[in-house]
């Protein structure tokens, strides 16, 4: 049965450069599902390193708990908390062969020798390693290294499984290559999975759910889409993808759905904000050129073949706009007046901040 995690009003302190305290992670309170894979997403110094290493147990928290199901672990050593660790450096010993990397963790733990041959073939054939297992780590490529880290993390059969951008120090093609393996190969363990990224893209391709950190703080948690597509702020928009912002005023509401004036025209919503004073955004991908709507001339149009970025003048406003397998036949000319509009699901209403 996998474990269920509760971080309860976490707060991390460390001295201050001038004598005071400053505050790395401010009253986080967290729940993750047993068997769930959960990212901490967010820029860097925003505490997500921080709170993986206090789940991990290499750093005590200033105020808080950390439950690992009913069990406080808080102050447990990292020893007795049974969770497996991918750091970023993958951490390997250049002495030993694959095979004794990974058994590295069993020898510590006391398993028979008979037990830890067959453990060890498991994991490496987990990630799919298990005909490296006589080569050193300098005989292995940058993502067999880190399958490698992942398999000594597995062996152990850990309560929870960690990882600190085990990604970021891979080419972008074996980056990618890696976020749907490391995925199956949690999701088949079942083990509870706590990821740190500061990728957008790895987040959302990969996790169940996501918590967004802003200076020590979680802003937004949910599942890729609710995040991408409701986001609750400013900051997580733009922080997940390109994003316009139209500043207007809600000149009408009924049921499920407002209007909201802008300075290029009207935009309907089946967002909401109980403020009069708004910003509309829209993802480029959401806009597309209608016969009406927000009215605007295009000042630049870049053709990519599978897409088009145009970026269209709307009332002092430069709105971008992603046109998907653009037909040339229907090409704008650059200085044109033109109307972009998109779909009330597509507008959210965020704070005139």
């Amino acid at each position: 049965m996998a474990t269920s995690i509760s971080i309860k009003g976490i707060v991390k302190e460390f001295p201050g450069s001038l004598g005071g305290r400053s505050r790395a992670v401010d009253g986080i309170s967290l729940d993750i599902a047993p068997g769930e894979l959960f990212f901490l997403l967010g820029p860097s110094g925003c505490g997500k390193t921080t709170l993986l290493r206090m789940i991990a147990g290499f750093i005590d928290p200033t105020e808080g708990q950390i439950l690992f199901d009913a069990r406080d672990v808080t102050y447990t050593p990292p020893n007795k908390r049974n969770t497996g660790m991918v750091f970023q450096s993958y951490a390997l010993w250049p002495h030993m062969t694959v095979e004794a990397n990974v058994a590295f963790g069993l020898g510590l733990r006391k398993v028979s020798t008979a037990q830890t041959k067959q453990r060890v073939f498991e994991a490496l054939r987990a990630v799919r390693m298990e005909e490296y297992a006589a080569r050193k780590p300098n005989q292995l490529s940058g993502g067999q290294q880190q399958r490698v880290a992942l398999a000594r993390a597995l062996v152990i059969r850990p309560d929870v499984l960690l990882l600190d951008e085990p990604l970021s120090n891979l080419d972008a093609k074996l980056r990618l290559e890696l976020r749907s393996e490391i995925r199956r190969i949690c999701k088949t363990a079942g083990i509870t999975t706590v990821y740190v990224t500061h990728d957008q893209k790895e987040a959302l391709s990969m996790a169940d759910r996501v918590a967004i950190l802003e200076a020590g703080r979680v802003i937004q948690v949910g599942a890729p889409e609710e995040l991408y597509r409701r986001p609750s702020t400013r900051f997580v928009a733009e922080f997940l993808g390109e994003a316009n912002f139209l500043p207007g005023i809600v000149v009408g509401r009924s049921a499920g759905s407002a209007e909201v004036k802008t300075a290029g025209g009207t935009l309907h919503t089946t967002s909401d904000k109980n403020s009069d004073q708004v910003v509309c955004m829209v993802r480029p991908e959401a806009f597309r050129f209608a016969a009406s709507g927000l009215a605007g001339r295009l000042v630049e149009s870049v053709y990519l073949g599978e897409a088009a970025q145009h970026q269209v003048d709307v009332g002092g406003t430069l709105v971008k706009v992603l046109e998907l397998n653009p037909d040339p036949r229907q090409r704008r000319a650059v200085g044109s007046e033109v109307s972009v509009d998109s779909s009330p699901d597509d507008v959210v209403l965020l704070a005139n901040e």
